[in-house]
């Protein structure tokens, strides 16, 4: 069974040969580029000071190059949109080193600049020119988005401005799916696509990282209070942001058709470490209808799976994930409340895939404390 097929099986809720393995498949299952270096360094695939390449700036996630996924026992494949996070090329690399003394490689456009405290500023499609998109701190591993909010008119709010990042992809970027496409099937891994901005109220994306100088409801304070307060003009931006996806992935479906396995849809965090941060019913009333919507269209037209990622307590929101036609859910945070991994396989495992839950992400990963490692 090659890995594709092991990925297939294990996403229709068939047993595969062994337990499929990702890492790198989507930008919420990477590993920050440090821990790459490390890990290459210790397997021997590497000599001392070989840099690694950063293939997504916001996190800093290094290449899982191919020679990594064969040592690693990889299943899958990452098809990425041209531009990264903060909407430049991944191209013409350069040197450039983390605070810790890691080797690594960047973008042209990783155009930072650094402050009297030792922190770097970032800019969004690398241009000095406006305010800094985000902050990686001193002797830090990643960057975090700065705030740039304009002063907000509560009479002339414009839902062009809160959805300047979301436009239908042109011929150019088709090309350069279907060529990444043809080139990822042939090494016969599944192939996770992220290339449409589906996440309705990701927070990652709310304020406009891609953007030089976005406009709108920007602030994630602001943002989450416009979930109650400014209802009807977030439902506006997701019913404009939603006929925009689902017409990208017509034209994505056209251009690679199957050879495409699943499709990130949502990186929305619902999630806190002890319950949800939203309630059932503003889950139904403000998300569920656009979930529905899209997973709908991809279950008609396609045989692709849809991916969703929310960390944290979300137990009671899983049946709702469910009948709004996700079939799978990452990352399994099995450190927050009632999300038991025994429980969870019992209970739902025969209506949606569980994408991760091995390991407490929370503790066992990043501190490596193994008195909270469960025995299954």
């Amino acid at each position: 069974m090659n890995p594709k097929d092991r990925i297939n099986k294990a996403t229709s809720h068939k047993q595969p040969d062994k337990l499929p393995v990702d890492f790198g498949g989507t930008l919420v299952t990477g590993i920050n580029v440090s821990t790459v270096y490390k890990l290459r360094q210790g397997l021997g695939l590497d000599s001392p000071g070989t840099p690694v390449k950063v293939i997504e700036p916001y996190q800093m996630l290094g290449e899982i190059a191919n020679d990594l996924k064969e040592a690693m026992g990889v299943d899958t494949e990452a098809l990425l949109g041209e531009n990264n996070f903060f909407g430049f090329k991944n191209e013409n690399w350069i040197n450039w080193q983390l605070d810790d003394g890691t080797p690594v490689l960047v973008p042209e456009l990783f155009n930072t600049q650094k402050n009297d405290d030792g922190s770097i500023y970032m800019y969004a499609q690398g241009n000095r020119s406006y305010p800094p998109v985000a902050k990686m701190p001193k002797d830090g591993f990643y960057f975090d988005l700065e705030k740039r909010q304009y002063p907000i008119d509560e009479n002339n709010l414009n839902v062009e401005e809160n959805t300047e990042e979301f436009s239908l992809l042109g011929k150019k970027d088709l090309q350069y799916i279907k060529d990444e496409a043809d080139k990822l099937y042939k090494k016969e891994r599944a192939i996770i696509a992220s290339l449409v901005q589906s996440g309705f109220g990701d927070i990652a994306l709310v304020p406009g990282p891609t953007l030089k100088d976005p406009k709108g409801i920007r602030d994630i304070s602001e943002w989450y209070m416009s979930t109650v307060s400014r209802k009807d003009y977030v439902k506006a931006i997701f019913s404009k942001q939603l006929e925009i996806a689902i017409e990208n992935y017509r034209r994505i479906y056209e251009t690679a058709g199957d050879k495409i396995d699943v499709v990130f849809i949502s990186g929305t965090d619902f999630g806190a470490q002890n319950d949800p941060f939203i309630s059932i019913d503003l889950y139904r009333d403000l998300y569920k209808p656009y979930h529905t919507k899209i997973n709908s269209w991809i279950h008609h037209n396609t045989n692709w799976k849809t991916f969703m990622h929310s960390c944290g307590a979300i137990y009671d929101l899983i049946p709702e994930f469910i009948s709004a036609g996700f079939d799978i859910l990452n990352p399994v945070q099995i450190s927050a409340k009632d999300m038991d991994p025994v429980k969870l396989k019992s209970k739902y495992g025969k209506d949606i895939t569980f994408w991760g839950g091995g390991i407490d992400l929370f503790r066992v990963f990043p501190l490596g404390e193994h008195r909270y490692i469960r025995l299954l």
